[in-house]
């Protein structure tokens, strides 16, 4: 990582102290701080990531394991980025955008972002109604409307009970969703050979580096970048300059570290679960598809378990999804409804598709579509305005972190770019 993400802050002295007790105290203390990166790094445990990981690993093994290492190695500098931007400033990534673009731009950005946020509900409502279908054998409408209401009861926590509340609420329901997706991996032997081969960047075919476009493309996910940046200035609020922020920025590098150490590890033990149970067992392109072939594989109860973990995941990201939908509509239009009834209107679509019977699957991949598309006007703001001597100070990035994190928005809007036109003509 960059010297700016790794350098040991100035104020490090002040809560590593000589005495025992004070450590503890400040360690303790600096814990209590962790937690926004947490409800922003449920976006990369949605279903869409399910769906990407059980493919790759059941179709091509552990092949594309390095695929997995080098998105998370992006999410950890963007998503730290994210955070740093609303510390410093005060302000949110849209909140920033909404200052700086004129009233006609504003309004276009904020139509191209509200296309984001729907499509992200779409996946997350779609993830929750599947796995609710798995469980309880209910009609995948019904199932939509389950995730939607509950998801409505999470976001009223946020409402009435403050962030660290809902904080709290996301992060338990992240410690399901791992457990749900890597508790089949005490059942089936993982080859460590393979694995580590598996680090090694490399395709086989053109189907492959579809796969892996999509993989690590549609990684970086556009309302994450956007709400984390709100999630850290709502928490500790405008730090200003000087040995507060430096610690803060600490800290959250440990948050964003942490964070996404456990995000990448589900993505990546879903795919090692894959490649071990489901290695070559047809009809495993849908989330469908590889629960029946795990339940085959490795029992009902590690399915049932999967299957919540599933609906842990919907439920999660559908909920920060909206809060994100939220935070863009107030941040670019100056405008705040009620996140619940955001919530409900946002449902609409999701339903709509489940209630005329759209295949699951492909709603996914749509879905994946659209946000590829809004990728870059989320990344390349960021990557500028933490890059601006006279907005961030002497918090602006680094001349090695600028350019790194050029070199992963490059790459992400290339590799988006190239799973645009391999899903539009076909190929692979």
């Amino acid at each position: 990582m960059p010297e700016e993400f790794s350098e040991r802050s100035p104020v490090s002295t002040e809560i590593d102290a000589p005495s025992a007790p004070r450590r503890r105290g400040g360690s303790l203390r600096s814990a209590a701080l962790l937690g926004p990166a947490f409800v922003a790094a449920i976006a990369y445990v949605d279903p869409g990531n399910v769906a990407a990981n059980l493919t790759a690993g059941a179709k091509y093994g552990y092949l594309l394991i390095w695929v997995l290492v080098l998105a998370n190695a992006m999410a950890v500098l963007i998503q730290y980025l994210s955070a740093k931007l609303g510390l410093v400033t005060g302000r949110s990534l849209p909140e920033m955008l909404g200052q700086r673009l004129r009233k006609r731009n504003r309004r276009a950005f904020w139509l191209q972002a509200e296309g984001m946020a729907a499509a992200t509900d779409l996946a997350e409502v779609i993830g929750g109604a599947i796995a609710l279908h798995l469980l309880f054998g209910l009609p995948l409408f019904v199932g939509g409307l389950i995730t939607g209401i509950v998801s409505m009861v999470i976001l009223s926590i946020q409402s009435r009970h403050g962030q660290r509340t809902f904080e709290f609420v996301v992060m338990s329901l992240l410690a399901i969703i791992t457990i749900g997706f890597l508790s089949g991996l005490a059942f089936t032997d993982i080859s460590a050979g393979d694995a580590v081969a598996g680090l090694v960047p490399r395709f086989e075919g053109s189907e492959t580096v579809l796969l892996a476009a999509s993989m690590l493309g549609a990684t970086v996910m556009p309302h994450a970048i956007y709400l984390h940046s709100a999630l850290a200035r709502d928490r500790h609020g405008a730090a200003g300059h000087g040995p507060r922020l430096h610690r803060l920025l600490r800290i959250t590098r440990w948050d964003v570290t942490g964070a996404l150490v456990v995000a990448g590890g589900v993505n990546i033990g879903m795919l090692l679960l894959a490649a071990s149970a489901l290695r070559g067992v047809p009809d495993t392109d849908s989330i469908e598809g590889a629960h029946a072939a795990i339940q085959a594989s490795l029992g009902p109860g590690v399915a049932v378990v999967f299957a919540v973990g599933l609906l842990a995941s919907g439920l999660a990201s559908t909920s920060v999804g909206c809060a994100a939908g939220s935070e863009i509509m107030h941040g670019l239009l100056n405008m705040r409804i009620p996140v619940l009834t955001r919530r409900i209107v946002t449902l609409i679509p999701a339903l709509i598709v489940l209630g005329i019977g759209v295949d699951p699957t492909y709603a996914l991949v749509i879905s994946q579509v659209v946000l590829s598309l809004c990728i870059p006007f989320a990344l390349v703001p960021l990557v500028r305005m933490t890059s601006d001597a006279d907005l961030m100070g002497p918090e602006r990035n680094a001349p090695v972190t600028t350019a790194l994190a050029w070199l992963f928005a490059g790459l992400i809007i290339a590799l988006n770019v190239a799973l645009l036109w391999l899903t539009v003509t076909g190929s692979g």
